[in-house]
């Protein structure tokens, strides 16, 4: 089908040719699209979104597997990721993906078979972790007095200083008095987990964000959201209701093949099926794609993207007969294990057995493992975490592999995430590799797609407030 064979309301161009402002193309079904889509559409321009996948959601999406409705991979947020819950909140979805009321992590050490937690009190900051930091079982006295220093050293960074980019962030916790056990406890249990790499391979920006954002910003900034259905439940089906109800129209299995400017000043963008044209495009697709479509002058570094590296997350897919964990999730130390979520409920698994997800980041060295020596070698670890399951039967064990699932927050990463804008007017890049200030995480996909639909509704005189607040 062609845009000639559409009704003249879904038409992108005006019958004399040239551009209509108000239309507007996002290229890129992931949740940077859906929001850029979103907030075009509820300023008023006629929206078309292009996703050349058969689904919505990105990276971040879920599938099934015989009976059950699986996760390609556990995704969590924290209360301070304004942007994501004002997704949440958009798409009508917030109720499916609750926070804790307050933060507590277990974190199991399975070398000393012995249980801590991270929690949180209702104190200021800092004092809401320092009971829990006191209590914390996996490091010494002096190792805990260490990371209360360390954390006020890294409270007083400034993120707007260019400089901490370049830096490596293990060896300025080194310089810190952060032992080895600290780093592997404390500052690698939370790092990993969000910035998909280890303190010694991640930017000092990018892990003081983190950390300053997550832990010493508010007293709840840290708690834990994750959703209690499949994610597709969220960032495809409500993401699609959306958008049909915001009047955007969502074409999938579409492939874009070009972009190009045409003679009035507007954009064609060209497709395996047909041709739309459009005064504003937002490109959301991952930096790879994008620099492949990008025009000819249209970054003065294009080829800086291809500079931003990717790093894989592993996710392991344990069911076994019976139930084996009682909590909803935990964290593991002294052992390959990272994190554990229990995704019975949401999975759709009847019954008595219980479906486990492990979640692995930092995946470089297993990605490409065979899912026998995955098998082999995750096992034990979870009967050594989890006695229920020693005996236990398993009726599944399958492995789902992202990857390009982050860019890699390296030093210097920084300079060359590109902001939303480009050097070509009416055109718009978005995606969680952008210039968000944020490692790539769901929060930094949502926040880019804001930034790209600001930046063109300004640019057409249509200019709005921020649609979240702020984290602090």
């Amino acid at each position: 089908m062609t845009m000639y064979d559409m009704p003249p309301d879904r038409q992108g161009t005006e019958s004399d040719g040239r551009p209509d402002g108000a239309a507007a193309v996002v290229v890129g079904g992931g949740l940077a699209g859906i929001t850029a889509a979103l907030a075009l559409a509820d300023a008023g321009l006629r929206v078309t979104l292009l996703e050349g996948r058969p689904r919505l959601g990105g990276l971040a999406f879920s599938f099934r597997r015989g009976d059950l409705t699986v996760d390609n991979g556990q995704h969590v947020y924290l209360r301070c990721c304004t942007a994501y819950r004002w997704f949440l909140d958009r798409i009508d979805g917030a109720d499916l993906a609750p926070l804790q009321e307050r933060l507590d992590v277990p974190v199991l050490d399975a070398d000393r078979n012995r249980l801590g937690r991270l929690r949180r009190s209702e104190l200021p900051v800092p004092l809401h972790l320092a009971s829990s930091l006191v209590r914390y079982p996996h490091l010494s006295l002096l190792e805990r007095a260490a990371v209360g220093r360390a954390a006020l050293a890294l409270k007083g960074l400034d993120l707007a200083d260019p400089a901490l980019d370049e830096q490596n962030f293990g060896r300025w916790l080194a310089r810190h008095g952060q032992s080895p056990r600290a780093v592997e406890a404390l500052w690698d249990l939370v790092g990993v987990a969000t910035l998909n790499a280890t303190a010694d391979d991640a930017s000092l920006a990018l892990a003081a964000m983190v950390f300053k954002t997550g832990l010493l910003s508010e007293p709840g900034a840290a708690d834990i959201g994750w959703a209690r259905v499949p994610l597709g439940d969220l960032h495809d089906t409500l993401a699609r209701k959306a958008l049909d109800k915001a009047g955007v129209r969502v074409e999938t299995r579409t492939r874009v093949s070009a972009l190009s400017r045409t003679d009035g000043g507007g954009w064609s963008v060209e497709t395996d099926r047909e041709r739309l044209d459009a005064g504003s495009v937002v490109l959301a697709v991952p930096q790879q794609e994008a620099h492949a479509l990008l025009p000819e002058g249209s970054l003065d570094h294009p080829d800086a993207l291809l500079g931003i590296g990717t790093a894989p997350i592993l996710n392991l897919h344990v069911v076994y007969d019976r139930k084996v964990l009682k909590r909803p999730f935990f964290a593991a130390l002294g052992s390959p294990v990272q994190w554990v979520f229990d995704r019975t409920a949401a999975s759709g698994l009847t019954g008595r057995g219980q479906y486990l997800a492990v979640s692995q980041s930092v995946a470089q060295d297993e990605i490409d493992a065979p899912v026998a020596a995955l098998r082999e070698r995750y096992l034990p670890e979870l009967e050594r975490l989890l006695p229920a399951a020693r005996g236990a039967g398993v009726r599944d064990f399958f492995v789902t592999r992202e990857r390009t699932a982050t860019f890699a927050p390296t030093p210097g990463v920084g300079r060359l995430r590109p902001g939303a804008r480009t050097r070509t007017p009416g055109l718009y890049l978005a995606g969680a590799w952008t210039a968000t200030g944020w490692p790539a995480t769901m929060e930094s996909a949502v926040r880019s797609g804001t930034q790209a639909a600001e930046a063109a509704l300004t640019t057409l005189g249509r200019p709005r407030n921020r649609l979240f607040r702020e984290a602090a």
